[in-house]
């Protein structure tokens, strides 16, 4: 007779799906309870509130369909996991090493608590492609320089993948816990995106198909905004509901779009080294409290911030980009290069302040992406010119030369035709009086610096 295997809990954190689970795959060993806690101390924007519900709707459908079933509670992630943990009689907890400094904090609150309950806490990849820690420089602790890192990655052996298990088993008396639906345990959500992605693995399978059909087109129209021919994977990624792993590996992937992974790896490595990402400088670029050396010049006020946000500053092209991030909760990684510019190079904008609001916007919003990124622009992040500028117009002439993505979110503009729509003060009078929109004075269009492209 042999020995029934001793339960396990898996805590899911960023890692909602069942294909290419490494924590999953090693829980599923013996009977396993998986969980996953809100903890109503991480905020976290509506938008991404509600793609996080369906993702779990469409995690627990999953793993009936293979004999468990996924326990949703609200609470502490720690106490919520050791306490059960105790009531099936689990030797152990698995769950997603993550980079965060709210992640490592409740990774070594878990080991604490967990060794006190005689415990064992496994911690497993799964988040990026290579694991935070598995790249180090000769000298230092991190890769600060994309280039050198992307080198380093692309040499290096990846993981194996983890297939998803055919038939899990929960351990005796699991059936009957108490649990809450999803939106139950993220409490009353209000999308504000009037079109949102269908969160989930299902959907993100879904999407994982269609980009292949027009992968090839990748490299050449990843920043044409009209075509819209992004991959769309970020808030699946952002999640877990799609495995990053996977996708990196995947035949049909372009070139390009690897590379974008890599940029999401090299920012976690960042993250994993300096926690306070999200609200400090990782390098000053003078004696300034953001850390933006802008000449002198004062601060966007809050009327400049809320037109930005708002997306009526009079400049269509970046005008657009704010609407659709507020209609789709979403943006091409074009469009946020020229909207962040232009909050912090013209606007004179706190990069801070608009970190912030795609975080409350962006269902794909992600700590190391979104704050790592937003300092790339700043020049207080690891760009290696951090004077670099982006002229708006130029920007709009090249990637949206017929005017169409800025016509498709300005309905005040939608009458007016070819690349002419990208300065509407350049109209006849007549014309811009029966414009709706704000005309803005082309005198603040002066080149940010030297280097503006």
């Amino acid at each position: 007779m042999t020995r029934e295997a001793t339960p396990a809990v898996l805590l899911f954190t960023r890692d909602l799906r069942l294909d290419d689970n490494p924590a999953l795959a090693a829980a599923a060993r013996g009977p396993v309870l998986p969980l996953f806690v809100v903890d109503p101390r991480l905020p976290a924007g509506e938008n991404r509130r509600h793609f996080l519900a369906e993702c779990l709707t469409d995690l627990r459908e999953s793993l009936r369909q293979r004999g468990a079933d996924l326990l949703v509670r609200r609470g502490d992630p720690v106490h919520e996991a050791i306490s059960l943990a105790k009531q099936i009689g689990a030797g152990a907890i698995h769950l997603a090493e993550d980079v965060s400094g709210y992640a490592t904090r409740r990774q070594r609150r878990l080991l604490t608590a967990a060794d006190s309950a005689r415990l064992t806490v496994h911690l497993h990849p799964g988040i990026t492609v290579v694991p935070a820690g598995d790249l180090v420089p000769a000298s230092g602790d991190h890769y600060r320089v994309f280039t050198p890192y992307f080198r380093a990655w692309r040499q290096i052996r990846w993981r194996d993948p983890a297939a998803a298990p055919a038939a899990l088993s929960l351990p005796p008396g699991a059936a009957d816990l108490p649990r809450q639906e999803p939106a139950a345990a993220l409490g009353r959500i209000r999308a504000t995106a009037r079109t949102l992605p269908t969160g989930g693995e299902s959907a993100a399978e879904a999407a994982f198909r269609q980009f292949g059909r027009y992968a090839a087109e990748y490299p050449e129209r990843q920043d044409d905004l009209a075509a819209d021919r992004t991959s769309r994977f970020s808030a699946y990624l952002h999640f877990g509901a799609l495995s990053a792993r996977r996708v990196a590996t995947s035949p049909a992937m372009p070139e390009a779009l690897v590379r974008q992974f890599c940029w999401r790896d090299f920012h976690h490595q960042v993250l994993a080294a300096f926690p306070a990402l999200p609200w400090e400088p990782y390098r000053r670029r003078a004696d300034t409290p953001d850390g933006v050396d802008r000449g002198g010049a004062a601060p966007a006020d809050a009327d400049t911030l809320a037109q930005w946000r708002e997306g009526s500053t009079g400049l269509p092209i970046v005008d657009a980009g704010m609407r659709q991030l507020q209609a789709e909760g979403f943006l091409p990684n074009r469009a946020r290069l020229i909207t962040a510019t232009y909050l912090v190079k013209r606007l004179r904008g706190d990069w801070r302040d608009g970190a912030a609001w795609y975080d409350d916007q962006l269902v794909d919003a992600d700590l190391a992406n979104n704050y790592g990124n937003w300092q790339w622009v700043a020049g207080t992040g690891n760009d290696t010119r951090p004077h670099r500028g982006f002229n708006p117009l130029r920007q709009a002439s090249r990637f949206d030369p017929a005017g169409e993505y800025v016509r498709r979110w300005l309905p005040e503009l939608a009458e007016v035709t070819g690349p002419q729509v990208h300065e509407p003060w350049r109209l006849p009078e007549p014309v811009r009086r029966g414009l709706r929109y704000p005309m803005l004075d082309p005198a603040t269009l002066d080149p940010a610096t030297p280097r503006s492209r």
